[in-house]
Formats: structure tokens, sequence, C-alpha cells
């Protein structure tokens, strides 16, 4: 059983490991008396591994060398861990160098007088706050760039006490040659300049007469379905390399989709084509618009779409937070700005259109039917040619991936995970993570953000309830999209259908906190069902969606129940704690939603949660059902280097709904790599994507 505790934008170095053992048949209800043994599963200083001693020696001494061959007053050091008391701090909104991060960098220098040291040498690259209960007191962590030819203009002085500096792994850091990446504008406007980026193999500069020639003659056209992450970066990048572009979204432009929604909340009006999962921004527009990220934070693609972002409106903040996020209410200008930009760029958007069917010749996808979405029947659908279509869909267009299997697209059944959605009052979430320190959240207007947490749970196989072989697979359960000062909101695209999500806004000041409380589930799970084929995923979502609105009795009603009553499996119908999903709550027995070994992995979780998050099991927790869209239920399999689909030439499947991204930063690096990989196929690009924003990490694996 693998436990992650995350106090609110906390910066997390341990988790722990515990084992489970049990009789092999007829395993019963766990009961928390199985415990065995419990130890770190990521050990520091003297307990690490011996592979991880290995590497970090290794990565030692390669920066050893590194600093023997260059010169230490040349470039930049990053100077890591910095850590500032939370009463010699701003707070999290300050993101300049405070006097005490700077008496900080002074203890690292070696320099006796901080106040001696010039602010201006020194950039925060990154702020998160610790608190967790093992530190004697909270912290805000800093990572700084320090320019050193900077700082010696200014204080001649650090002289010696640069000379005496060594790196040390994740403390220490030369970065000579770290590239400053810009925003995505920026870098293709310096690719079409011929500058700083050389082909290298022949030092030639990689674009040369032949794309200008190319582009004289005649612009390739590309169709990009989709305006979530990965579909705008996609259209961004193919048209600042000067392709015709046409973004084609079901949905409706941010401002319609607002109004659209809010019919739905106000008056149960669901809009099929324009709701909390289509339209301009995809399903992350009215969520939280977290833009965490595991493909490597600091890694030149991500860079490139944070940067982006804040060119087109968004906070600098982003750019500096441990666990940056926008908010529904940042991300509605944004997208406007967005939408703009690639309008003045020529590209061609076409809102309230949906995309019926590919036209496919001889293997090649040559163009796309489309009609208006308010079309139910496809009556009026046209025609339009293309060279090539980059499918950008969410992982709700279920209509899509039943037309692509139409064609003989291979379609790939994946690991998702499937839950509930658990609502605590913040205040509660604050007090269990920070303790005597909630008080200063301040409802997100405080010196320390608002509290949030990260659990996980592994459970082998021989520790779940065993139902007709039905718990025959190992487990992971984990919290997923943890909204603080946020609300449930409804995400179901068919009206007998009930799904939900989490959103919240800028400053995160609603009295709730919610999560989704989730588990794994593979093929095995589905064919337990008898859902069979490559749709066999989606059949399985439908299924619960379908019961848990026959437990709400319709009309968008959530069922819910206490967290108490779901591990008593008992009904309390007449004390159900406030909610904030809109709609309405009906007391339910969930037990009676899921197969019995999901129920049990649940309950076996919550319990171990509660454990590490003491408070979190509680008579205001409450449960709402259902939580399935955690990820694509299928994977559209694509040429690991050109993107292009393996069953279809010309179509180029991106980001989540394809299988390849979970979440807005890396669907849209995702969306960002296909770009250029369709400029490469039409000679608008000569080089390669690490030539010009690096080695990206895990680019087109799904990492949650």
């Amino acid at each position: 059983m693998l436990l992650l505790p995350s106090p609110s934008s906390c910066y997390l170095n341990h988790h722990n490991t515990l084992w489970f053992r049990g009789p092999n048949n007829g395993v019963p209800p766990y009961t928390g008396n199985q415990t065995r043994r419990i130890w770190c599963a990521k050990r520091s200083g003297k307990q690490r591994y011996p592979s991880e001693k290995k590497k970090l020696k290794t990565k030692h001494k390669e920066l050893l060398s590194d600093s023997k061959e260059k010169s230490k007053f040349e470039g930049t050091w990053r100077l890591f861990k910095l850590a500032v008391p939370l009463d010699q701090d701003p707070g999290k909104d300050f993101l300049e160098v405070s006097d005490g991060l700077l008496q900080e960098i002074a203890n690292v220098l070696k320099f006796p007088v901080a106040s001696l040291l010039p602010r201006e040498a020194f950039t925060v690259v990154r702020k998160s706050f610790d608190a967790r209960k093992k530190l004697k007191e909270p912290k805000f962590v800093h990572t700084v760039d320090m320019d050193v030819q900077k700082l010696l203009s200014v204080e001649p002085r650090c002289w010696d006490f640069i000379s005496r500096l060594e790196p040390r792994v994740g403390l220490v850091e030369c970065v000579h040659d770290g590239r400053d990446f810009g925003d995505l504008t920026s870098i293709i406007g310096q690719c079409k300049e011929n500058k700083d980026i050389l082909n290298e193999e022949n030092g030639r500069s990689i674009f040369s007469t032949e794309l200008h020639r190319n582009q004289a003659i005649r612009k390739p056209k590309i169709a990009v379905v989709g305006s979530g992450p990965s579909g705008l970066f996609a259209a961004l990048v193919l048209a600042e390399f000067g392709a015709d572009v046409t973004l084609i979204e079901r949905g409706q432009p941010v401002e319609k989709r607002g109004r659209d929604i809010g019919a739905l909340v106000v008056r149960r009006i669901l809009e099929l084509e324009s709701n909390f999962c289509f339209g301009e921004g995809g399903a992350g527009t009215w969520s939280d618009g977290k833009l965490v990220t595991r493909i490597g934070r600091n890694s030149g693609s991500v860079l490139a779409v944070m940067r982006t972002l804040v060119q087109l409106g968004a906070p600098k903040q982003i750019l500096i937070d441990g666990k940056p996020h926008l908010g529904t209410d940042r991300l509605v200008p944004l997208l406007r700005n967005f939408r703009q930009h690639l309008q003045d760029l020529g590209v061609t958007i076409k809102f309230g259109t949906r995309v019926d069917d590919l036209v496919i010749k001889d293997g090649h996808a040559l163009g796309v039917m489309i009609s208006e979405s308010a079309d139910k029947f496809h009556l009026r659908s046209q025609k339009m040619e293309c060279d090539a279509v980059v499918l950008a869909v969410g992982h709700s267009a279920r209509d899509v991936y039943e037309m692509l299997l139409a064609h003989n697209v291979e379609l790939v059944p994946k690991d998702f995970a499937v839950g509930l959605r658990i609502e605590h009052p913040q205040e509660l979430i604050n007090s269990i993570q920070y303790a005597e320190l909630a008080s200063e959240v301040c409802h997100g207007r405080g010196k320390i953000p608002v509290a949030d947490y990260k659990v996980a749970n592994y459970i082998e196989k021989e520790n779940l309830y065993e139902a007709s072989n039905l718990g025959a697979a190992n487990r992971s359960c984990y919290s997923f999209c943890m909204c603080p000062g946020g609300q449930v909101v409804l995400t179901s695209t068919n009206p007998s259908e009930m799904c939900i999500n989490g959103m919240s806004f800028s400053r995160r000041a609603s009295r709730w906190a919610n999560a989704a409380v989730v588990v794994t589930v593979t093929t095995k799970d589905f064919e337990a069902l008898n859902y069979n084929g490559p749709l066999a995923g989606v059949e399985f979502q439908r299924e619960f969606e379908r019961q848990a609105a026959m437990m709400g009795g319709g009309n968008f009603i959530v069922p819910v129940q206490k967290v108490t009553d779901f591990l008593e499996n008992k009904l309390s119908v007449t004390s159900v704690p406030p909610s904030s999903y809109r709609l309405g709550v009906k007391a339910a027995n969930l037990h009676q939603l899921f197969p019995i070994h999901i129920t049990e992995a649940l309950k076996h979780s919550l319990v171990t949660f509660d454990k590490e998050l003491p408070g979190f099991i509680c008579n205001e927790a409450l449960l709402h059902g259902v939580e399935t869209r955690t990820s694509s239920p299928i994977q559209i399999p694509r040429n690991i280097d050109s993107y292009e689909n393996t069953s279809v030439k010309g179509l180029y499947p991106v980001g989540e709904g394809a299988g390849y991204a979970g979440g807005i930063i890396s669907a849209a690096v995702d969306g960002m790599h296909a770009g250029f990989a369709v400029a490469k196929k039409f000679s608008l690009f000569h080089g390669n994507v690490e030539s010009v924003l690096g080695k990206a990490q895990n680019v087109g694996i799904v990492k949650y």
C-alpha cells in the first residue's frame, strides 16, 4: 500500500509503503488489523537505496567534471532548497527576492553581509510552501538562478566566494548552457529568421530557400479537430509555420459556452454539444485549471507552453508557483486572447461544427465531413478537403471513436480509473494540513495557499475481495484532480448518464474542497461485465454513469453518501451534509454502484487516507457518484516520431482523447510536438524538435 501525503502546495520528499497480507481465499473486507510492516519507499541520506546512491554519485561526478571544464564565473548557477520561514517571507503571491531569501542565498555563498548582495543578480524560478508536520516551522522553499557576471559586476567582492563554490547535486548546480526558452511564437520566429538554430549534421540553417519556395507555391491545408489544449497548440505551431489551418470545434466559444453552462446549472438544460466537456478550451476550461505536470517541469517543451500562456494573458506567477493553476475565471479571457491570436495568424475557426466522418481514400485521410452541431441527423453534412487531419478530440468524444472504428482504424483499450468524488469543508482540510496556521489561508487571499492533498494507495491482489476472480489484479487507488476551494460540477454529455468532476476559480475561495477518489481498472474488469472489443472501456464507463443517474432519480441529481456510512455499508437518508453541487443530491447506498472489488478497494483506501490525514473520515465528508472520465479509455496508435496514425496516413491523433496526455500541460505539449511533426511532413520545418525545444521527457506517454 503506497501513501503519498501532500500538504497544500507543499513540496514532498517522502512517502510510506505499507504491505498487507491476508488469506488467499474468501478474504473478508479489510478491518485494519492486517498491517505487517511499514517503511519508507523513498529514502534520503544514508537510508537511500543503492541504485539511488549510484545515480546521485554519477550525477555528482558529471557536475564536478563540467565545473572543471567551464569557468565558474560565466553563465548561471542554480541554487535549490532555499527555505525561508513563514514569518520572514511576504507570502505566496510575492515572487521577488525577499530579505529572508537573500539571507539564505548569502548562507549558501558563505557571504558575510546579505544586504550587500545585489537582488538584480538573482531570479526566483520556483516557489512552494512546505508545511510538513515533521518540520519545526513551515517554510517557503525557493529555487533561484544566480547570474554570476551580473553579480560580480555589481559586487566584485563576491569573486572569492564564487571561486570556492562547489556544485552539489540538488543543491547547487551550474547551468551554463541552460537555454532561456521563450514563448512558442518567439521560438518559431527565431527559427524563421535562421537565428541560433542550426542543423546538427552540417551546421547549416535548418531552414532554407526550399521553405520559401514551397510556401509560395501552395500552403498545406490542415484540419485540426478540437480546440482543447492539444488542438490549440497544434494549430498555433502550424499557423506560425505558414500552414492554412482550419480549427473545427463542435462546441461554442467560451462566451456562448458560459451561457450554456449557466442554463444547465440554473434551468437543467443540457446542450449536448456545448457543456462542461465540449467547447472552446476543452474540458479543462471549466475546471481548476491545474498546470502541474509530470513530464518534466523544467523541460524546454513545458517551459515553451507555460510562457506561451503567459504571453497570452496568464499571470507570470504560473512560471514560479510550485503548483501552478489558473482557475476558470482566468482561463476564459486567456482563451479569448488565444482565439484572437490564431485568427490574426489566418486560422479559420469553425465553432458549433461537428466532424461526422473522415474522407479516406487508399488509406489516406483527404478531408473531413462536417455539419453544424445543431444538425442532429447530419442532414447537411459537407465535405472539407485538406492535406492532413490533426485529431485532437477529448476523451468524451465517444462518437468519434465509433466513427474511427467504422473505418477500421485501430483502437487499443487502455487502463484508466473509476470511483467517486469526495467533498469536505475547506476549513477542515486547512486544519488537517496546517493546524494552527489554517487561519492564514483567508479564503485564498492570505500568505499561504489554500490547503490541498494528494494521497495514493497500492493494494496487492491477495488483499482484494475476490468475487468470481474479479479482484485478481493489483490495483492503485488515489486522489485525482483535487480542487481546493472548489465545487462539484456535472460533466455528463448525455441526459441519461451521470458523470461529475470538480472545478474552482483562481482564488479557490469556496467553502468546499473536493477530489476524485478512484481505482484503476483494466480490460479484465471490462470482460468481467461482458464488455469486449476496442470500445469496451467506453461501455464500462457508461454502465456506471447510467447506474448513477438511476440512483439519483434523474434530472441530473447526484447520488451521495456520507463517508462514514459508506464504510459501514448503511444509508442515512435524513442527515446528508451540504454539497457544493448545485443541481441537487439524493442519499443513496453507493455500495450498489460498483462491483464489490472496486467498492472494497475504495473502502481500504479511505481508511488508509485517514491514517495519513487524520480527520479525512468524518461526518462532514460526502461521497458523490460517479467519476469515470479520469482519462481516455482507448489509445489511437501512432508513429512515435512522425505522430502519424498507424492505420490511416495523414491522420494525427493527439492529446488526452487519443490516449497520449493527462492534463492541460501534457496535452498542450503533445499538440505542440505534433504540430512540429506535421510541419516537418510538409517541408515547413526541416530540423528536429529537440534542436528547437531541447529534449522533452516522456512526450507522448500518459502521466498523471
